[in-house]
C-alpha cells in the first residue's frame, strides 16, 4: 500500500524554496495567523488571495482546469472553465484557514455550522455494529464535519491520510488532526490491518477516495475517462462487513457547512472477492463523480489524476 506519490499538499518544498523544516514553520505560523484573525477577514481571504495563487502555481492551475472540465462537462465555456478553477484555489485557501481555526472553535458554533439531513444514514450503520467507510472526494470542508462527529458527538474517528512530505510537516498535520479528536493512520504497510481493527471496534474511517495514489488501483470509468480508484474501500467493506457511505462536506455562504451522505453502496458478496471490489468501486466512482458534480469549483484536487494528464506533469 506504500504511495508512489507520496505527498498531498499545494505547496511543494520545491516550489516554495524552503527546506522541510522552512515549510512546516510556514504552516505553523499559517495556523497561528488564521486563529488571530477577525471572522470578516477571514470570509474575504479566500477569493482576495486565489487569482494570485492560481497565477503563481500555472501547473497545478491547468491540472485544476482539466479536472474543473471533465466535472463541468462539454456545455461549460473556457470562462466557466477558469472561473471554477480559481474558485477552487479559493476553496482550498478556505480549508486551511478554517481547519487551523478549528480548535479554537466552541461545539456550541460547530453544531450551529453544519446541517446533515441524511445522518440517518451514518446511524444506521453504527448501529449494524460492523463500523462505517465514509468515502470522500478532496472537496469542501470536510475536517469541520469530522471535528464536529469527534467532539460533539462523541465518536471514535480514524483518518487515513496521505503521508505529505516533508516528514516533520507531516508529523505536525498528524498532531493537529490529533488535536480534533481524529486518529491519524499514514497509508502504509500496517494501514489495512489498522482500518480493520477500527472497523470491528464500530468506529468511523474516513477514506478520501478520488485518488489513486499507489497506482495499483481498480480500473474505472470515472467523470466519462478510464482511470483507476482505490479498492481499498470496497475490499474493507467485503471482508468487514462495515458499510461504505459516499460522503461530501461542502461549503456554504456565511460560514457554513452542508454534508451530504449518500445511501450505503451495495457490498453484498456476488461473486468472487475480485470481482466484487471491481463492481463495488464502480459504484463509487458514479458516486464520487456525482459528489464532485454538485460543486465542482469545491474540488481541491491539484495532482494529475487520469492517465491523459500524464503529459501535463512536468
Amino acid at each position: 500500500m506504500a504511495p508512489s506519490q507520496p505527498r498531498y499538499s499545494l505547496f511543494e518544498p520545491s516550489e516554495l524554496i524552503l527546506s522541510g523544516q522552512g515549510v512546516t514553520t510556514l504552516y505553523r505560523v499559517g495556523a497561528i495567523a488564521a486563529r488571530s484573525l477577525p471572522a470578516p477577514l477571514v470570509a474575504a481571504l479566500p477569493p482576495i488571495a486565489a487569482l494570485p495563487l492560481s497565477r503563481a502555481l500555472p501547473h497545478k492551475r491547468r491540472i485544476v482546469e482539466r479536472h474543473m472540465r471533465r466535472a463541468m462537462g462539454s456545455s461549460a465555456t473556457t470562462s466557466d472553465i477558469r472561473r471554477a478553477a480559481r474558485n477552487a484555489f479559493a476553496s482550498y485557501c478556505r480549508y486551511w484557514i478554517e481547519s487551523f481555526r478549528l480548535p479554537s472553535i466552541k461545539s456550541a458554533l460547530l453544531s450551529d455550522g453544519i446541517e446533515v439531513p441524511d445522518y440517518q444514514y451514518v446511524e444506521e450503520a453504527l448501529n449494524r455494529g460492523k463500523g462505517v467507510i465514509l468515502a470522500l472526494p478532496h472537496l469542501g470542508g470536510w475536517e469541520w464535519a469530522g471535528f464536529w462527529m469527534a467532539t460533539v458527538n462523541k465518536l471514535p474517528i480514524t483518518v487515513v491520510v496521505e503521508p505529505i512530505e516533508p516528514p516533520q510537516l507531516f508529523e505536525w498535520f498528524a498532531g493537529f488532526r490529533s488535536q480534533l479528536g481524529m486518529k491519524v493512520v499514514p497509508i502504509g504497510p500496517t494501514a489495512g490491518a489498522e482500518i480493520a481493527s477500527a472497523l470491528k471496534r464500530n468506529e468511523i474511517v474516513c477514506l478520501l477516495c478520488d485518488r489513486d495514489i499507489s497506482g495499483s488501483g481498480i480500473e474505472v470509468d470515472f467523470m466519462g475517462e478510464r482511470t483507476t480508484l482505490p479498492g481499498g474501500p470496497a475490499l474493507l467493506a467485503l471482508r468487514t462487513g462495515a458499510a461504505v457511505l459516499p460522503t461530501a462536506v461542502y461549503f456554504q455562504p456565511r460560514g457554513q457547512h452542508l454534508g451530504v451522505v449518500r445511501p450505503p453502496l451495495d457490498t453484498i458478496r456476488q461473486a468472487t472477492v475480485k470481482e466484487d471490489v471491481v463492481r463495488v468501486t464502480g459504484q463509487l466512482a458514479a458516486e464520487l463523480a456525482l459528489l464532485i458534480r454538485r460543486a465542482p469549483e469545491q474540488w481541491h484536487l491539484f495532482q494529475p489524476n487520469w492517465p491523459s494528464d500524464s503529459s501535463f506533469q512536468s
